[in-house]
């Protein structure tokens, strides 16, 4: 049984789903209110101060970033509960299977996509920095620095979780109970995964075409879903990813504004150089990740049709 085929064990009525995601939204909505309470007592309970800072962000009214960032983190941990409890308790499914169509999480998995994701990372960013030093200030701070380590390498996994387990498990393999094919799926997916960055602060000073980056991406971690029949790889890939975009370069432009490593002052612009992930970094990763685990037929795991199984009780 493959990974997408996983999703017609339990109970899948269509407004079960929709039911899901009120239940996500409302969570990570009551769970802002801490970010909101710390705000208010920032300011002395300045409403405009306060209305003004959110419509912008609240590291304007000197929130500490590492505190802002855990903050925004609770959201998430928030709405991974949600989806944990809806997934159990409405479908009547074991959360293993929006995660692998193994029977247990493959964590060999996860830190294998974590570590070739994060080497490659570094090693583009590093040379980056060596060749265009002029770009980046060293911004090393010993304690602020630390506190950031804890939180982002404690709880970012977290958040690009519940995304991979939303957008390349729960919804996916909903979508392809009723579509019974696997394309469609991805593509849709993909699609929302990229559409809902919209609102990130990047896409105001690179314009829309930047959100063909969050797309595409979409459509990578997706594609590795379904080749790898299961979400460990993409998990660990993200996870790693939103790490080492807190820890090492920062800028005053990005929804990711931390205590890091460096500081890149460049002007942002839809240059060559930021497609340079598509054109290099995933069909290297693709290439490495088909290797080791020898991912074969990708044309039915990519396009093929997704035929109900034959469920055995307790399966």
């Amino acid at each position: 049984m493959n990974f997408l085929q996983t999703g017609f064990k339990g109970k899948n009525d269509w407004w079960m789903y929709s039911l899901t995601l009120f239940v996500i939204f409302f969570a990570t909505q009551i769970a802002s209110f801490v970010l909101a309470f710390v705000a208010l007592n920032q300011v002395d309970g300045d409403m405009e101060m306060f209305l003004k800072a959110a419509k912008t962000s609240f590291l304007n009214i000197g929130i500490n970033s590492s505190l802002y960032l855990f903050l925004i983190i609770i959201t998430f941990i928030a709405g991974f509960i949600a989806l944990y409890i809806c997934v159990k308790k409405l479908h009547k499914k074991k959360f293993i299977w929006i995660v692998t169509s193994r029977k247990k999480m493959d964590w060999k998995r996860f830190f294998f996509g974590a570590l070739l994701w994060g080497g490659l990372a570094l090693l583009f960013l590093g040379t980056d920095v060596v060749l265009s030093p002029e770009n980046y200030i060293w911004n090393f701070k010993p304690l602020p620095f630390f506190t950031l380590f804890l939180v982002a390498v404690l709880f970012l996994p977290i958040q690009t979780s519940l995304e991979e387990l939303l957008f390349r498990g729960y919804y996916m393999q909903g979508l392809a109970l009723w579509l019974k094919n696997k394309w469609a799926p991805l593509i849709i997916m993909s699609m929302v995964f990229g559409l809902l960055h919209g609102m990130n602060p990047e896409i105001e000073k690179l314009g829309y075409a930047a959100l063909f980056l969050y797309i595409g991406t979409g459509f990578f971690f997706g594609i590795v879903t379904l080749m790898d029949e299961g979400t460990e790889l993409a998990m660990g890939m993200h996870a790693i990813n939103n790490i080492i975009a807190a820890l090492f370069i920062t800028t005053d432009w990005t929804v990711l504004q931390t205590d890091a490593l460096y500081i890149d002052t460049s002007e942002p612009l839809m240059g060559l150089d930021m497609f340079l992930p598509f054109l290099v970094l995933y069909p290297l990763v693709f290439f490495i990740l088909s290797k080791k685990y020898k991912w074969t037929n990708w044309k039915d795991k990519i396009f093929g049709n997704v035929e109900e199984p034959i469920l055995i009780e307790n399966e």
